[in-house]
């Protein structure tokens, strides 16, 4: 399999991944035009920064495949109205249907545009997890983004998924066999990757981050994702990667922002703790290897934060 001329450009070029780069498709809600990153398989590449008025909370990768019996999207979108953008570009491209949405978690970004979607009577798939979060916090979301993005988040409406899995959930559609996997806690509760195995792809969500600093929430067990990624993520020995945030790339690149960021400020913490030292001093614990990622200042001294108070308890 090769990967297309644009694709290729894409990976090759971390400097396209820049929060003070202007929007990249004015003519539309998303941030930018999706993108054949390997023959059938689409992704709207998001902002690599926060949610925004101006990005209008498009700020996470939004995918679609083309199987040649219809069309399976991945993301719900950040609102009705980036969903139903997506949903034109996928019409400029194809004349399948979409026929299922998966959300790759629990977050708002994964889910609110589900609305637009449950309107056409589009199933949504789910892991159970990530269903319950959204059920608790969904609300929570919407305001954020409403307060965020004002009138782009118009008509958005809380709508979780139709359906919900535990383990995995596999499609045969067409030429394209789908595997959305639930490999073990990572991120958020819920995560899931979704497998093509014909095509050594895998369309990792917030398993794998790529070109901006992850964050680390309070419910984010570090090192239960550090053991998810050598076990079960790094196994399926993928060739190419669509994180869940920056350009599509590999998983030597994937690793290094995600894994190897996990385990480096672990073990500055670590160092910290066997000092003695507190809660103070781990925002100011060194993270200069990684502060060329986008959003390290906004992210940063949290993460160093939250990751003490988890291994003071280990």
């Amino acid at each position: 399999m090769k990967l297309t001329a644009l694709a290729l450009a894409l990976l090759s070029s971390a400097a396209w991944a820049s929060e003070d780069i202007p929007d990249q498709y004015p003519a539309s809600v998303l941030y930018s035009k999706p993108v054949e990153v390997i023959p059938h398989v689409f992704s709207a590449i998001g902002a690599t920064a926060p949610p925004t008025y101006e990005n209008a909370g498009h700020n996470n990768n939004l995918s679609f495949i083309i199987t040649g019996d219809g069309v399976v999207v991945i993301n719900g979108g950040g609102s009705y109205q980036l969903a139903e953008a997506l949903h034109q570009e996928i019409k400029a491209v194809t004349q399948q249907p979409v026929k299922l949405v998966f959300n790759e978690n629990g977050q708002g970004h994964a889910m609110l545009g589900n609305s637009y979607w449950a309107d056409l009577g589009i199933d949504i798939v789910a892991h159970v997890d990530a269903a319950a979060e959204f059920e608790a916090h969904g609300d929570q979301s919407l305001r954020a983004a409403i307060a965020r993005v004002k009138e782009r988040a118009d008509n958005t409406r809380l709508t979780g998924p139709t359906i919900a899995f535990e383990d995995e959930y596999i499609v045969e559609m067409g030429e394209m066999r789908i595997e959305a996997r639930y490999l073990g806690p990572s991120h958020s509760p819920g995560d899931i990757v979704i497998w093509l195995p014909q095509q050594s792809m895998v369309i990792a969500g917030d398993m794998a981050f790529h070109e901006r600093m992850l964050p680390i929430f309070e419910h984010t067990m570090t090192a239960d994702w550090i053991d998810t990624w050598d076990t079960a993520f790094e196994p399926l020995g993928a060739t190419y990667v669509i994180p869940g945030h920056g350009h599509p790339t590999n998983m030597d690149q994937v690793r290094r922002y995600t894994r190897d960021y996990l385990i480096y400020l672990r073990a500055k913490i670590g160092d910290l703790l066997d000092e003695d030292g507190g809660l103070a001093e781990a925002y100011y614990v060194d993270q200069s290897p990684y502060a060329h990622l986008d959003t390290f200042e906004e992210l940063a001294t949290k993460n160093a934060g939250r990751v003490y108070e988890q291994m003071e308890f280990e």
